[in-house]
């Protein structure tokens, strides 16, 4: 991942440690209730990928295991990691493209809501992303994965030879005059392995996006609620379809892109879809950007514009996050995918404790209230999520008193303690076990390995009947007393 150059090390801090009464007393431990949303807390546990579904999809006892875990710690909800809306192979990735998933998704949130007592409700997000292929090796690419083009053919003067003879003559080219051959798109393939773009209108399927995906996102979120989950959370955010779709890089000419009314459009499309599989009693919200934080992209005014829109259109609630492209991702090695989160809008949506001024903590926290702050200018009461960096009660009860949010979300602090808010609702703040942000998790994710974290993976290792990762290294959830 990279890291801004200060390099300047923060350090978590414990803060306050309210007693059980003062903890009871808080906003953060209100109930929260905006139309179908009826929360006992105003605490949540956003969705992280932990790669513990089989490679068809389905839930294992892992994944439940995984989220029975974070539900001992009472969140006001938890919502499962990215599902996908398709049913096309995708690794160990939870899925719900078919009825087949229903009765695995039902584990999952009875799991939820038996581990918790009844004080969590279960939401899951539901993803669809394009194809990206792995960085191929140099003469593999120019051999058989480069379409010759006759552009290539005007460059190497060879307009009558042989395609064999084009490919040889590219294969011997150094680095500087290949990249005056092939055209950009071209050179970032063979760079950064090829990637599907919302914009690739010449390909039939992704010019028919706005026409297969509102249906696609709506039979999903009927089986989520078919299985029991209590709302759904539509991926509008980072690196995948959806995203694509509001990046102000959306240049698309079929009234789906090129100014900010034409990016919202299929977004508010999928949603009216969904609601309508749904009914209007099942609370469907959206996780979306408040600032693309790369060159051209999204910006917090953008951001702003969305919202609003999403919001006078029914969605129940909106949860921010910021950065996670592609577009700035760092160069894969050969033979493996590139990695989202690699590059400085990466940062952006997962800092490290390495930091530049700003520091780890909070870094959205402005760019929720600009967010907040219009809509409730426009007579809007749609609940707001704000996560990032947020590891105490002093963080998290000052951004409900502020105006900042109405909902506060908490991945990696929850990653590293699932009983955090828990303890620190029953007075144990003190008790609470740090994340310390050195993305660790983070790390794991990107090499698709099961995620865990640093705390907690070798505690107990030796103690009978603990549950270990494929590689027999790590357990697979943190300690039952942590």
């Amino acid at each position: 991942m990279w890291k801004p150059p200060q390099r300047i090390a923060f350090l978590p801090q414990r803060g306050s440690v309210p007693t059980k009464e003062q903890a009871s007393a808080s906003r953060l431990f209100s109930q929260l209730v905006a139309g179908p949303v009826a929360l006992s807390s105003r605490t949540w546990v956003p969705a992280m990928v932990p790669w513990r579904a089989d490679n068809d999809g389905h839930a294992t006892q892992a994944v439940i295991d995984w989220y029975a875990r974070f539900a001992k710690g009472q969140p006001g909800c938890i919502v499962i990691e990215a599902t996908g809306i398709r049913d096309v192979p995708s690794g160990p990735l939870l899925r719900a493209g078919h009825d087949r998933f229903t009765e695995g998704l039902k584990r999952i949130a009875d799991a939820i809501h038996e581990s918790s007592q009844g004080k969590t409700k279960a939401y899951i997000q539901l993803i669809d992303y394009l194809a990206v292929k792995r960085r191929p090796e140099k003469t593999r690419f120019l051999q058989r994965f480069l379409q010759i083009t006759s552009h290539h053919r005007e460059v190497l003067a060879m307009r009558d030879d042989a395609e064999d003879a084009v490919r040889d003559r590219l294969c011997g080219l150094d680095e500087s005059a290949l990249q005056q051959v092939l055209s950009e798109r071209e050179w970032e393939s063979l760079q950064k392995g090829a990637r599907e773009r919302v914009t690739d209108t010449g390909l039939q399927h992704i010019r028919e996006l706005p026409a297969v995906l509102p249906e696609l996102f709506a039979h999903a979120a009927r089986r989520a609620r078919d299985a029991g989950f209590d709302g759904v959370e539509l991926h509008y955010a980072h690196a995948y379809t959806m995203a694509s779709f509001l990046s102000a890089r959306n240049n698309r000419s079929d009234g789906y892109g090129g100014n900010a009314s034409g990016r919202i459009r299929l977004p508010l499309e999928v949603f009216s879809a969904v609601r309508r599989a749904t009914g209007a009693d099942f609370p469907v919200g959206c996780r979306l950007l408040a600032d693309e934080c790369i060159e051209g992209g999204s910006s917090v005014d953008d951001a702003v514009f969305y919202c609003v829109e999403l919001a006078r259109a029914g969605m129940d609630f909106l949860s921010l996050s910021r950065g996670g492209k592609f577009d700035d991702a760092k160069q894969p090695k050969v033979g493996e995918a590139i990695y989202p989160y690699t590059g400085v809008s990466g940062y952006e949506c997962m800092p490290h404790y390495l930091s530049d001024t700003k520091g780890p903590f909070g870094r959205n926290f402005e760019a929720t209230r600009k967010v907040r702050s219009a809509l409730r200018a426009a007579g809007l009461e749609t609940p707001i999520v704000v996560a990032g960096g947020i590891h105490n009660f002093d963080q998290a009860e000052a951004a409900l008193a502020n105006g900042l949010a109405d909902i506060v979300g908490s991945a990696r602090q929850s990653l590293a303690d699932p009983n955090w808010w828990r303890k620190i609702r029953d007075g144990q703040a003190d008790a609470v076990h740090l994340c310390e942000y050195k993305n660790y998790c983070e790390g794991l994710d990107q090499k698709h390995k099961q995620v865990t974290c640093q705390l907690w993976d070798r505690v107990g290792l030796s103690d009978s009947g603990i549950e270990r990762t494929r590689d027999g290294k790590r357990r697979l959830t943190a300690p039952v007393d942590w």
